[in-house]
């Protein structure tokens, strides 16, 4: 089963559905909706596929380009944005949504960062060089997302008391 070299009109009218309804309908709706009446999940599952119908896929991804370039977001409209938000609430004293704006716009920009470290050995059971070891491993390890590097922590100078 392979495809002319031409789009049918079938096949276009899928696609457009397939994009410009994107989660509010499944692809068989929209093969259903587009005319493949017998087996539209089948239809859908087959002309979504580049191996059988790769001219069917191209224009599905032009739509998708269309609309990510004519709805999408860049960094600088999101951050601009969120300031027109903030600034509105501002105005109207909602206090806590221009907080949640700016908030947003600093997740946005990367001044937060949400991480967990997950510890799996027992420093109980280390000795101090061991220790010293590890910790220096760590700031190596990490030295792009924390703000110092490893030189200016002398390890050497860290005195470690047994509890």
């Amino acid at each position: 089963m392979t495809q002319d070299k031409k789009l049918t009109d079938k096949q276009k009218k899928f696609a457009e559905l397939v994009v410009y309804n994107e989660g509010r309908m499944s692809p068989a709706e929209c093969a259903y909706e587009a005319g493949y009446k017998t087996r539209p999940r089948q239809s859908a599952s087959e002309m979504r596929n580049p191996k059988y119908f790769p001219l069917v896929v191209r224009y599905i991804g032009e739509l998708r380009a269309e609309v990510q370039e004519k709805y999408g977001i860049d960094f600088g409209k999101h951050v601009a944005e969120l300031a027109k938000i903030r600034n509105e609430a501002l105005k109207n004293k909602a206090w806590s949504a221009a907080v949640n704006a700016e908030v947003a716009r600093g997740k946005a920009g990367g001044l937060y960062v949400d991480q967990k470290l997950v510890m799996t050995s027992n420093i109980d059971n280390m000795s101090s060089d061991e220790i010293k070891d590890r910790l220096k491993r760590i700031l190596d390890d990490n030295k792009e997302i924390i703000n110092i590097t490893p030189d200016e922590i002398e390890l050497d100078n860290i005195k470690l008391s047994k509890e």
